[in-house]
């Protein structure tokens, strides 16, 4: 009776565990940061097991798609996962290689919410889906409204349930070229487990910013007490790249900076367990290589550094 009693304790924690330690998968559907029109920044989150994704900006949707049916991710068609298996988007600022896909794409796609600031969701319906440049499939705006889609304005701090998912998300302001503005997601699942999802965002140093600053003391009790699974977080340029030229973008050596900070505020070797998704890795010439060299040649934090492939799933 003992000898099985342990069994099941053992069992128990072990199945725990794992449930823990792959709450959520990751489908990137496109990770570069402009250059490449099929491969863009457009990432699906969502518990797994299940296929109710919220899609973190939507720069590439059915090219990624496409990539994630090869690899056997998905065995549906690319219409039904567009239409059924996304269920709403998160558009982290407004510019084009992070919701190029959204609009081409609108006139296939099903009814769904555009979560984010009001600053950039004013973006999509002043600029974008206008009869002048698209056909409006949002429900304000130009005339004939289409009503497809339906803007969700949250501010700063503003937590708000995921509709077609069991999530909530929290939007945080980022800077992106001051003193234009970029946005996070930080999203959590019925286990109160956490992901990180940053757009485009310059350093504060660089910004003249408190933006990251306030980001990281709102998430270091997360990362103290290991809620907090992943961060997405861009890194454009590499070390050589002027700083006075990043335009609201990251090196290697100003992210180390940046997570620095995050680590004195969580508390020391916190950060070795949390896996960092390195996003928006700008392809032009030899740009993308020298990155990831430069990342993992100067890893003092010990980070997890992960490198996304289109169409290839991330559980964590």
């Amino acid at each position: 009776m003992v000898k099985i009693k342990i069994f099941t304790l053992v069992f128990l924690l072990n199945f725990s565990v794992t449930i823990f330690s792959q709450s959520f998968e990751l489908v990137p559907l496109g990770v570069h940061g402009g250059g490449e029109e099929s491969n863009l920044s457009a990432y699906l989150l969502g518990e797994k097991g299940k296929h109710e994704y919220i899609s973190l900006d939507a720069g590439t949707l059915l090219s990624g798609i496409n990539k994630a049916i090869e690899a056997g991710i998905f065995s549906d068609s690319n219409e039904n996962v567009l239409k059924n298996y996304i269920k709403a988007y998160f558009i982290s600022h407004g510019h084009l290689d992070h919701l190029s896909g959204l609009i081409i794409n609108s006139p296939l796609d099903s009814k769904k919410n555009i979560y984010g600031l009001p600053f950039t969701l004013d973006i999509l319906k002043n600029r974008y889906f206008t009869n002048d440049a698209w056909s409006n499939f949002a429900n304000e705006g130009d005339q004939p409204i289409l009503g497809k889609y339906t803007y969700k304005r949250y501010s700063h701090g503003e937590s708000f349930p995921i509709e077609g998912t069991q999530l909530t998300g929290t939007i945080y302001t980022l800077s992106h070229v001051s003193p234009y503005k970029s946005s996070a997601l930080l999203v959590k699942n019925p286990q109160n487990d956490y992901v990180l999802y940053l757009g485009d965002t310059g350093a504060d140093r660089i910004e003249k910013s408190n933006a990251l600053d306030t980001l990281w003391t709102t998430i270091a009790p997360l990362v103290k007490n290991q809620r907090l699974k992943a961060i997405l977080i861009e890194t454009s340029f590499e070390n050589g790249h002027s700083e006075d030229s990043l335009f609201g973008h990251l090196t290697p050596k100003l992210l180390n900076e940046e997570l620095k900070i995050l680590a004195q505020k969580s508390g020391k070797n916190t950060l070795e367990n949390l896996k960092i998704i390195i996003t928006h890795l700008k392809p032009e010439g030899n740009n993308i290589p020298k990155i990831k060299e430069q990342l993992l040649a100067d890893n003092p934090l010990k980070l997890q550094l992960i490198f996304p492939m289109q169409g290839e799933v991330i559980e964590l």
